[in-house]
């Protein structure tokens, strides 16, 4: 398939290099102005029994979205502060778009801090206005509230916290990428021993990058896209092209040192038959994986799995035209490899492994269980205002409203039942639910069409919590007398369990069986896929437990500079799963396809044959995945330099998943199960355990 290919691109090179700048400054001019056109993408499917009662209430009884303001620092009875809020508060009434103010003052209810230091004005917008006029008004009420004459005045709110995520997530993508170039550029220049090989895998992903975000900002006119997705799929891009231009590069430095005297084009044409074909593979495995987030139904996770596939489609493609194109036009100044000075460290440990592969493997195992055990005690939620950083004035005011005052603004559930309320079953339903574990107060709305009844029910503990989720269910299984939605916080995040649990299975089978073809077409062996399957998840147990480690009991907060908020994002461990599994393909391809061909070159029919395979094999590709895995973790660890929650969660998670899988699994785990395995690792139906695998091209 890949035959002739690298000769047409040498051919044509010139032209290739013309189209890819092309991509790249298009993306450059454009391709930023994807930040201008993300919005927040719902994270629930369309069919929530949640996501029905929020649009049946919207349809009954449509609220706006609402500004709230701490006003601290002075006596709540002194003369000046009650002149000044009353003032403004009717300066705010009288604003176009503004539906209603509630204060301390002009309105009947009062909310006062507990020290009596503190009051809370609450400003609702009218419902119906678009996103930026929504954010026009805000922004009138919030200057009219900040000339309230006390010393310090807070002002947050749902809508106003929605633009600082967005806003906080274009800076932490300029300082993550920013950085994570630099250093990836540093490594690269010292370890490919030249400023022109070291630059060459960065000049693929930058273009690759650019690609993604003008094909994002495309999209974004048709579909939704968050500004989530755009971070998380920018450094996944650089990453992926990071790994395929070394591998590239690896490949054509070991064809040129075996054939000094072929033709550069020669040259480049059996890189690309070789190392094209792990690229190939590699990208089509991490593809299937990104697929498998579409199973979910989850419109924020599909845009991820949409700009997931973008970066790898054209990171794949950057890794088999690009590459190429730069290794010709460069060749001259991409140096062959030092000698090693001693043996690799992945060498080293996979000796080790083999020496004593059943005290290894039994090791290393339990290790990684003792490492995923806090997943037993793992809470996850839906991010809020919680997840950014300390230093919002969003959260600053949450936390002020929830900590200061007795009886703090909650998000209700809100039962919607389709029968009157001045009926007897309706009333008696009411009275139930006011009796139910975990009910705080109840609240029956008034002024509604006919027909039709609503109740707030304010939760005793968090609106989210596990109480509030406990009291979804009951609220569901309440024998009403007609039909009864359920609508809130906690119920959006009720559904999403359910929703991740009803469809995680088929997600799982997408991404298992897709990658095992995979597998199976390079190896032709039945055993090597799914034991690649077993220590990938191995793997991400690992990891998993690590992040509830650090993030939902915030070991080592201080450390990464945030403060923990007693759960994780429930998107984090399906996003670490597709991208971490997707990535370790890339090793566990780069591997074993020189397994094979070192298998491929024996002609032993003995059991130590495999494990000698398997040790050259790593000796061969062993600097091109430390360097790919430094690499990599360099990248997504520009992740944690940013400030949201959410994205840190991410960053971590990839960088203790490559480490776990370039030393753990590569350097142990695989070498001594194959060598418990022997020459089982080849077997497939029709095919005796002595017999070898069939010869194919590899990397």
């Amino acid at each position: 398939m890949l035959a002739g290919l690298g000769r047409a691109m040498y051919e044509r090179r010139f032209v290739v290099i013309a189209a890819w700048v092309a991509v790249a400054l298009a993306g450059a001019v454009f391709g930023g102005s994807v930040y201008d056109r993300t919005q927040s993408v719902d994270t629930l499917p369309a069919d929530a029994p949640a996501t029905a009662a929020q649009d049946r209430l919207d349809a009954l009884d449509p609220e706006g979205e609402r500004v709230v303001a701490v006003i601290s620092g002075r006596d709540v009875g002194a003369t000046e502060l009650i002149t000044s809020v009353t003032r403004i508060a009717y300066e705010i009434r009288a604003l176009p778009g503004v539906a209603e103010v509630d204060d301390s003052y002009t309105t009947g209810r009062r909310q006062i801090s507990t020290d009596q230091q503190g009051s809370l004005v609450t400003v609702e917008l009218k419902p119906g206005l678009s996103d930026d006029e929504a954010l026009r008004v805000a922004d009138q009420v919030s200057a009219a509230l900040r000339r309230i004459d006390a010393p310090e005045i807070l002002i947050g709110g749902g809508l106003l916290a929605e633009r600082e995520f967005t806003d906080q997530a274009v800076r932490d993508a300029a300082v993550g990428e920013s950085v994570a170039l630099v250093c990836v550029a540093l490594l690269l220049i010292v370890l490919l021993g030249g400023l022109v090989a070291g630059l060459l895998p960065l000049a693929a992903a930058l273009a690759a990058v650019a690609g993604t975000l003008l094909t994002l900002t495309g999209l974004a006119g048709l579909l939704p896209v968050s500004e989530y997705a755009v971070n998380v799929v920018t450094l996944l891009g650089i990453g992926l092209a990071v790994d395929y231009s070394l591998l590239m590069i690896a490949r054509f430095r070991e064809e040129r040192a075996a054939d000094p005297r072929a033709p550069l084009a020669v040259l480049i044409d059996r890189t690309v038959v070789t190392a094209g074909r792990a690229v190939l593979i590699s990208g089509s495995a991490v593809a299937a994986a990104l697929v498998g987030l579409f199973a979910f139904g989850d419109p924020l996770l599909a845009a991820m799995a949409m700009g997931g596939a973008l970066v790898v489609v054209l990171a794949t493609a950057a890794g088999l035209t690009l590459v190429p194109v730069l290794i010709a036009l460069a060749h001259r100044r991409i140096p062959a490899p030092r000698p090693p000075k001693r043996t690799s460290l992945l060498v080293r440990l996979a000796g080790f492994a083999q020496r004593r592969p059943r005290a290894v493997a039994l090791t290393a195992t339990a290790g990684l269980l003792a490492l995923s055990a806090p997943l037993l005690f793992a809470e996850f939620a839906n991010s809020d205002v919680r997840v950014l950083p300390t230093s919002s004035e969003a959260r600053q005011t949450y936390e002020a409203t929830q900590e200061r005052f007795a009886d703090p603004p909650k998000q209700p559930l809100t039962v919607v039942v389709e029968a009157p309320a001045d009926r007897p079953d309706v009333k008696e339903l009411f009275d139930r639910v006011e009796q139910l574990p975990g009910v705080s107060d109840v609240f029956v709305r008034s002024e509604l069409p006919p027909g039709v009844s609503v109740a707030d029910v304010v939760p005793s503990g968090a609106a989210d919590g596990p109480e509030a989720q406990r009291l979804v269910a009951e609220l569901r299984s309440l024998d009403a007398p007609a039909p009864l939605l359920v609508a809130g916080p906690a119920a959006e995040l009720t559904d999403a369990k359910r929703s991740v649990a009803d469809r995680l299975p088929v997600a799982l089978a997408i991404i298992v069986v897709s990658t095992a073809a995979l597998l199976f077409a390079l190896t032709r062996s039945v055993v090597v896929p799914l034991k690649a399957i077993a220590l990938n998840v191995l793997t991400l147990l690992a990891t998993m437990g690590v992040l509830v480690a650090v993030f939902q009991w915030g070991w080592g907060a201080g450390l990464l500079g945030f403060e923990s908020w007693g759960a994780l994002d429930l998107t984090t461990p399906l996003l670490l799963f597709v991208f971490a599994f997707g990535l370790s393909m890339d090793y566990e391809v780069f591997l074993l396809a020189r397994v094979i061909q070192e298998w491929d070159r024996r002609t032993a029919t003995d059991a130590a044959a495999s494990d000698r395979a398997v040790l050259a094999g790593i000796a061969a590709a062993g600097p091109v995945i430390t360097t790919a895995a430094l690499a990599i973790g360099i990248v997504f660890l520009g992740f944690v330099l940013g400030d949201l929650i959410a994205v840190k969660e991410i960053g971590v998670g990839m960088a203790v998943a490559v480490l776990l899988d370039v030393t753990v699994i590569r350097g142990l785990l695989l070498p001594a199960t194959m060598s418990l395995l022997g020459r089982w690792n080849w077997w497939r139906p029709g095919l005796t355990a002595t017999a070898p695998p069939a010869q194919v091209p590899v990397a």
